[in-house]
């Protein structure tokens, strides 16, 4: 009897992992895991380019003391991105997903802007401190973009389970809800296109005397000897007996 039991029981969960598994639980629960696993990437990537402001700023300041509004606004900033409270709450709470991000995109435009005024100080781009550390704040943004970009994949993947049928009625009754994802900061910007304003520069112009010392404008046109004026393109100067 206690054999048969255990055979039925056994059947069972056979029969339980087996619609589990087709009606999408185990994939979701596997891609929840890798959003998990791809957002811890992407925090340790902003931690690490926030961890290098404090001697960042140290060095500039060293060579551009006249910068200190580019500075302050780069402190700030990063203040204000460290200070938020990043854990695997944010990932279901779309507001606070969404003050996260902004936080950081501001502290990228801020460092853009340093970098941008540090151009203008051969002594701090010659500076073995500070090239040091832009190396390595050139290789942190590559890589928080290579870890954004897992994200926005695995995001994606999963919210298109959780919506797609039939595996959307799994996620209901399991209450399963689609993560909020990385959006373009400048859309705006980038869905515009550019201006590109030409420079209306006039054709240099400069005055020759002709043979009876008056001025001749030189568009192109010489003088004869009789000093009257000759087009170059299809007359050729005359010699006036």
């Amino acid at each position: 009897m206690k054999a048969i039991k255990t055979a039925l029981l056994a059947s069972a969960l056979i029969v339980g992992s087996a619609n589990l598994t087709g009606c999408g639980y185990n994939a979701m629960q596997a891609q929840d895991e890798q959003i998990n696993a791809s957002w811890s990437e992407v925090v340790n990537q902003y931690q690490r380019r926030a961890d290098l402001i404090p001697n960042l700023v140290k060095v500039v300041e060293r060579y551009a003391q006249h910068e200190q509004a580019t500075l302050t606004q780069v402190t700030q900033a990063r203040s204000q991105a460290t200070t938020i409270n990043v854990n695997a709450d944010v990932l279901n709470d779309p507001a606070a997903f969404q003050r996260y991000q902004q936080a950081q995109d501001q502290l990228g435009g801020a460092l853009s802007r340093l970098m941008a005024v540090s151009e203008r100080y051969p002594d701090l781009k010659a500076d073995k401190q500070f090239q040091e550390l832009q190396a390595q704040l050139e290789g942190t943004e590559n890589r928080i973009t290579v870890a954004r970009g897992r994200y926005i994949q695995d995001v994606q993947t999963y919210n298109t389970t959780v919506r797609q049928f039939p595996t959307n009625v799994t996620a209901k009754v399991f209450g399963m809800h689609t993560r909020p994802n990385f959006t373009v900061g400048n859309e705006a910007q980038i869905s515009t296109a550019p201006t590109v304003e030409f420079g209306n520069n006039p054709a240099a112009t400069s005055n020759t005397a002709n043979a009876d010392g008056q001025p001749v404008q030189n568009t192109g046109n010489t003088g004869n000897a009789g000093g009257q004026p000759v087009n170059n393109n299809s007359a050729t100067a005359t010699a006036k007996p």
